[in-house]
């Protein structure tokens, strides 16, 4: 379906967007169009319709989102609402208004109740509200489901709704205001090696569960499911395997070489208890299946972040 079709991607300046730019130069797409700030303000609804009218796709890929780990969440839950729902709302009615042939809309695991069992299973997604601190982007990023499921019904529009988990690899977002675990983890070593530091301190308790997904990987999922998956189902898009936040944190902090003492935070949340995904109906329907796994993925994130930290602090 990819090839000679005009693509346009959200966020496609963004971690996981650079790389799925790379991945789809293998589809012999007739273009890719980059639709990012500060070109397009994707929560304005003008600058949307501007980005259709301009941009002209066949496909929309939507990755742009305002995303965060636990304290970002607990800071800054409305703007993470708001921004995340007009965002998909507003995107998905113009590619229907337009025309366009597919729209791929990428959710997140935080969509999924707290209390899912383990591993994820897609039919479970509806089973209850998501875990608290991260709700309000995980139930603004399900209204795209929602939409998506009742556009299809209404008027045959096709779109599909894929369900990422924790993304990390090169070029992950380090800002110690609003990272993940890992590029969080990996800063902190770095840092107190550079300060000669033998204490790490981590939220939490170290016993929350998390399944990670190496971006290139994610980045090779979306574009087969685009290529040739169209169904209203959601589908789970994940590594499935899952490992401690204290085996990570040990494992990250031997890879970097950071030799100190860990010290847990346990007035800061865990968050979700346990995260997996069950993976199963990615390889039934379109064929993926993860190929990367967490040691060679850290190692080769540590390596870029050591190569580029320095330009990272300039800015």
């Amino acid at each position: 379906m990819l090839k000679g079709k005009c693509i346009t991607v959200t966020g496609a300046k963004g971690f996981l967007g650079s790389h799925l730019q790379k991945k789809l130069a293998d589809y012999n797409c007739r273009q890719v169009a980059i639709a990012d700030l500060p070109e397009y303000n994707l929560t304005n609804l003008a600058d949307v319709r501007r980005m259709y009218e301009e941009t002209k796709p066949d496909i929309v890929i939507h990755l742009a989102a305002k995303v965060g780990g636990i304290g970002y969440n607990q800071e800054k839950p409305g703007e993470l609402f708001y921004d995340n729902l007009i965002m998909g709302a507003q995107l998905l009615h113009e590619a229907y208004l337009h025309k366009i042939e597919k729209f791929v809309a990428l959710g997140t695991i935080c969509a999924y109740p707290k209390f899912t069992p383990v591993p994820f299973k897609e039919e479970d997604i509806w089973n209850g509200y998501p875990e608290e601190t991260n709700a309000p982007y995980g139930l603004a990023k399900k209204m795209m489901l929602v939409q998506s499921q009742a556009y299809r019904q209404q008027y045959r529009f096709n779109s599909i709704f894929l369900l990422p988990v924790n993304l990390y690899g090169p070029g992950d977002n380090f800002d110690p205001r609003s990272s993940h675990v890992i590029p969080a983890l990996i800063k902190k070593c770095f840092d107190a090696i550079d300060n000669h530091s033998d204490i790490l301190e981590v939220w939490g308790t170290g016993q929350a569960t998390r399944e990670f997904f190496y971006v290139e990987d994610a980045a090779s999922a979306i574009c087969m499911a685009a290529d040739s998956y169209d169904k209203s189902e959601p589908v789970n898009i994940g590594a499935g395997f899952e490992i401690s936040i204290k085996e990570l944190t040990e494992l990250i902090a031997r890879l970097t070489g950071f030799s100190g003492k860990i010290l847990w935070d346990k007035s800061k949340p865990d968050g979700q208890p346990r995260r997996l995904l069950d993976v199963t109906k990615a390889e039934n329907e379109f064929g993926f299946r993860a190929s990367t796994d967490l040691n060679a993925g850290l190692i080769k994130t540590i390596e870029w972040y050591s190569e580029n930290r320095h330009n990272l602090q300039k800015k």
